[in-house]
């Protein structure tokens, strides 16, 4: 299982991806499900990858290899438009699963493969894009800045409750760690390292590019003050008395404050 979130935002992008692919008592392996294509001045691009790793990679791997042809069908490096890096993703992706599907099939093995990809060409505006197993894709919008791919639902909320495309970069990787956090603390198969890489508009240079490990003293600052946190606002959270018309009012008022 994996977990990747990233957010497209008026200041620029945020994106982050665990590393975990087996999960158990006796078996835990690593692999960056995260890929940046960067070419300081002309473009700046982030891929990344959930479900079958060996699908993911060889659709990576076919991707670049279209590039370095230059296949007049797709060259990342020659792109005009983060459309272009989208259609050539999800057209390497359906090559690979069309090339090995049926194999992994015949053995029980999922081929479903998804990524979320995003950056910004010179000329043009950032994009951030869903693609789905089938090759297939959607795009971010201000009414849905952000994309989540893996296992999603509990990083989800706290995403919800906080992020608009008015957020700013710092407070967006922040919120990206929390919502890591959430999600590791309820589900082993997501799990250090995280890789943390931020974007800002128009700069067309990656910023801020981090691997977050075990030992690394913000993210479990984070984990410590998010858990007590949680636990003094629910101690803190009135009992219900619903057959109180003077706590009733006291309900309401709290509700627009």
């Amino acid at each position: 299982m994996t977990y990747c979130v990233g957010i497209l935002l008026d200041a620029g992008m945020v994106f982050g991806s665990d590393s975990r692919t087996n999960a158990g008592v006796d078996h835990i392996s690593t692999f960056s499900k995260m890929k940046v294509f960067e070419q300081a001045g002309d473009r700046c691009i982030t891929v990344m990858t959930s479900g079958n790793l060996s699908v993911t990679q060889n659709a990576i791997n076919l991707m670049e290899l279209h590039s370095r042809r230059d296949d007049p069908q797709g060259n990342i490096w020659a792109a005009e438009s983060m459309f272009d890096v989208a259609t050539l993703l999800g057209r390497s992706l359906r090559e690979v699963r069309e090339r090995d599907a049926a194999y992994l099939s015949a053995n029980n093995i999922d081929s479903s493969a998804s990524f979320i990809l995003g950056g910004q060409i010179k000329g043009e505006r950032m994009r951030l894009f869903q693609v789905y197993t089938e090759g297939n894709f959607i795009e971010a919008t201000p009414e849905t800045p952000f994309f989540q791919i893996g296992e999603t639902k509990y990083g989800r909320p706290i995403i919800d409750r906080v992020v608009t495309p008015a957020t700013s970069l710092m407070e967006a990787a922040k919120c990206v760690l929390v919502s890591f956090d959430s999600t590791m603390r309820s589900n082993i198969s997501v799990g250090l390292p995280i890789d943390l890489t931020w974007y800002e508009r128009d700069s067309l240079r990656f910023g801020l590019r981090r691997r977050i490990l075990e030992s690394d003293a913000y993210f479990n600052m984070i984990h410590t003050r998010w858990g007590e946190g949680l636990r003094r606002v629910f101690a803190q959270l009135p009992d219900p008395n619903w057959d109180d018309e003077n706590a009733t009012r006291q309900y309401q008022g709290e509700i627009f404050k």
